[in-house]
């Protein structure tokens, strides 16, 4: 509490009015005395030369009457004396205290007084304090010879003096007591608004060093070196902020551009593995067949035609697997951006199942597609279409006869989620095993154990769905229903069909 500026202001401030107060009053009680003794001296003294110079021409009632004004304006009692006659003496008390400290021969005892009673003293002029015991009083006494021969005493009583340092004293003292208060009032109030913006100001400071730039310094509008500093304080956390956040998105920006690199740096040493991994059969292939043609291991056209044919077939392999990989290198680890637009999903599902017409006949698959009516969603229609196609050709590869029907149907129906419908392709056969349902989405994985070759297939149609989806947020999957496999996903509603 005490290391607090506004209570050290407070108690400084008090201390110096305190001090300054007890100032005045040892002044007023030590000093003030002494200062209205040499006063009066200088007045005595002053009353000495006017009526030395002006007594020259004698007692006049001019000189008289301006004798008593200043006896009367100073409180001065005088006697003029020339031998045994009194030329001057109004005051009668005076005269006779006057004859009781001096002898016959009208001279001054100077064995009452003390060294230390003299005020001033020269050959002409005496001037000292005189405590009269009688009266229980003291005064001052000028007691000088004039020009003229004659002798003057002025008294000046000390005790209107006492009865003036004692009214100085009490007015002061009462002075004191009232300017502690009030005085105490005023410092409070001054140091309150002295400190408060000061308080401010180390509040935002204290904000400023745990980074929170949202409070800033109001402007009294004063002018003053505070102004000045809040001022400088909002603009050093203006400063500081626009500098982090500068530094923050300079941080991202680096932390992306490494983020991406590591991603390239990942996605070679993957592409170079998977291509590396999966190509080994078909290019043995080749190499074995391009081998018997160059030794003519058959001689006839139909075998060479026949070698011909398998090492084309590898090779279109080898390019759909490659290009297919790379697609999916893009997805999973590049900011690939998709061109969404508003299609039909029914007209699409019915063009893929057009394309596939052949297929189907020759392997006697029904396919059930009811929806006859658009449906329209919002999406890339490529990326979709490759979908629907993995998921399509997936379900002719693994179809099976079920009461001795072989069936695929597809549905689109609402999803739980709002604003979002489910495409579902289900076919006829097998389950998966709980195993595999989750393994068949990473890429090269076949259930098929004997990796079969002559039913298609690159292994990664499955992956390329799932990271389709995943960059799109919808949910996606597979699931062992009644008499078969579905596999679904989902796709967000456009405004078009919400309109509809």
């Amino acid at each position: 509490m005490l290391k607090s500026v506004k209570v050290k202001l407070f108690l400084t401030i008090c201390f110096v009015v305190l001090v300054i107060i007890l100032f005045f009053v040892v002044v007023n009680n030590v000093v003030l005395e002494k200062y209205y003794y040499y006063d009066k001296k200088d007045k005595a003294l002053e009353a000495y030369e006017y009526i030395n110079l002006n007594l020259n021409a004698g007692m006049t009632n001019d000189l008289k009457n301006d004798i008593n004004k200043m006896c009367l304006k100073n409180g001065y009692d005088i006697i003029i004396k020339d031998n045994e006659r009194y030329l001057y003496g109004e005051n009668q008390n005076f005269l006779e205290d006057f004859e009781e400290f001096t002898n016959i021969n009208s001279k001054v005892d100077y064995s009452i007084f003390n060294k230390s009673d003299i005020l001033y003293s020269d050959e002409k002029i005496n001037i000292r304090i005189m405590q009269d015991k009688k009266h229980d009083m003291s005064f001052i006494i000028l007691y000088a010879t004039l020009d003229s021969g004659s002798e003057i005493y002025i008294r000046i009583s000390v005790s209107t003096i006492l009865d003036s340092i004692n009214a100085s004293n009490k007015f002061l003292n009462w002075v004191a007591v009232i300017t502690i208060v009030l005085g105490g009032i005023a410092i409070l109030i001054v140091t309150y608004r002295f400190t408060k913006p000061i308080e401010k100001l180390d509040e935002i400071a204290c904000n400023i060093a745990r980074l929170d730039f949202s409070h800033k310094y109001e402007i009294q509008g004063n002018g003053d070196e505070i102004d000045n500093l809040g001022i400088s304080i909002n603009e050093l956390s203006r400063e500081l902020e626009d500098t982090i956040k500068q530094m923050k998105k300079s941080n991202m920006d680096l932390e992306r551009d490494i983020e991406k690199k590591s991603k390239i740096d990942e996605m070679r040493k993957r592409f170079i593995s998977d291509v590396s991994h999966e190509l080994k059969t078909p290019i043995s292939l080749i190499q074995g067949y391009a081998e018997g043609l160059i030794e003519n291991v058959n001689n006839d056209d139909e075998s060479r035609n026949f070698y011909s044919e398998v090492i084309l077939d590898e090779a279109n392999k080898m390019d759909k697997l490659v290009k297919r990989l790379l697609e999916l290198m893009k997805l999973e680890y590049e900011d690939k951006s998709f061109n969404d637009k508003n299609f039909d999903i029914t007209e699409l599902i019915n063009e893929v199942i057009r394309i596939s017409k052949v297929k189907l006949e020759e392997e006697n698959i029904e396919v059930i597609f009811k929806e006859n009516d658009p449906t329209y969603v919002f999406a890339d229609e490529f990326y979709i279409e490759q979908v629907i196609t993995n998921y399509f050709t997936n379900a002719i590869k693994n179809v099976e006869k079920v009461k001795k029907k072989k069936q695929i149907i597809i549905t689109i129906r609402q999803s739980e989620e709002q604003g979002k419908v489910r495409i579902i392709i289900f076919n006829t056969g097998k389950h998966i095993s709980e195993e595999n349902l989750e393994r068949i989405w990473n890429r090269f994985y076949k259930i098929d154990e004997s990796r079969d070759r002559s039913k298609g297939g690159t292994g990664i149609g499955l992956s390329l769905v799932k990271a389709i989806m995943n960059r799109y947020g919808n949910k996606y999957g597979v699931q062992n229903v009644e008499n078969g496999v579905e596999f679904y996903f989902e796709l967000g509603y456009s405004r078009m069909s919400a309109q509809m």
